[in-house]
């Protein structure tokens, strides 16, 4: 069992897949996951009408010490909204400058520029988005469907959320670990 931790960021008009996949497989894979609601503990209604109910608020899960990956699903206007949240901004600087994760997927990566992390790295996004990840020369922008590029994680949308939330687990625990899971989801 992975002693790992990961805190997914979930905001409203969060993209469902990305967000329920990647806290789905990574605790198959034995991470703890915690989801914070940003605005709050409430439920969150996600861009295609589901609602989620966060484990906990954003302010809450930051009481709870550090974790060892900040997931990022996208969807917009989630990517907005967290892109829009100062303590999404402070928490996202803190992983980077301690070396911990940062995995965002779709349109989350904006956020990542919203709020000056992981500049000079490789990431990939939702392909409308390239031209705004670009702009500015702060990414080396990739069309692979998942890339890793040190501690940071980026994906392409909710057809590569699989890939994202196996990679994640890869990263995190080992390699073995994300094809066990992924044996069992009937992905490999």
């Amino acid at each position: 069992m992975a002693d790992k931790t990961a805190l997914v960021l979930l905001a409203e008009g969060a993209e469902e897949m990305e967000l329920v996949i990647s806290i789905d497989v990574m605790r198959r894979a034995g991470i703890r996951v915690m989801v914070a609601g940003v605005a709050g503990a409430s439920p969150v209604r996600c861009r295609r009408d589901t609602l989620v109910v966060p484990d906990v608020s954003l302010v809450e899960a930051m009481t709870h010490g550090t974790y060892d990956a900040v997931v990022l699903p996208g969807g917009i206007p989630g990517a907005k909204n967290l892109a829009a949240s100062p303590e999404v901004g402070s928490l996202l600087r803190e992983q980077e400058r301690a070396g911990r994760f940062v995995c965002a997927i779709c349109a989350a990566p904006t956020v990542l520029k919203a709020h000056g992390v992981g500049y000079g790295k490789n990431i990939t996004s939702f392909p409308p988005l390239k031209d705004a990840m670009v702009e500015g020369n702060k990414y080396n922008y990739k069309e692979d469907k998942v890339v890793v590029d040190g501690k940071l994680i980026t994906s392409r949308g909710p057809g590569t959320a699989f890939d994202f939330a196996l990679r994640i687990v890869e990263e995190m625990v080992d390699k073995e670990a994300a094809l066990t899971v992924a044996k069992a989801m009937l992905l490999a």
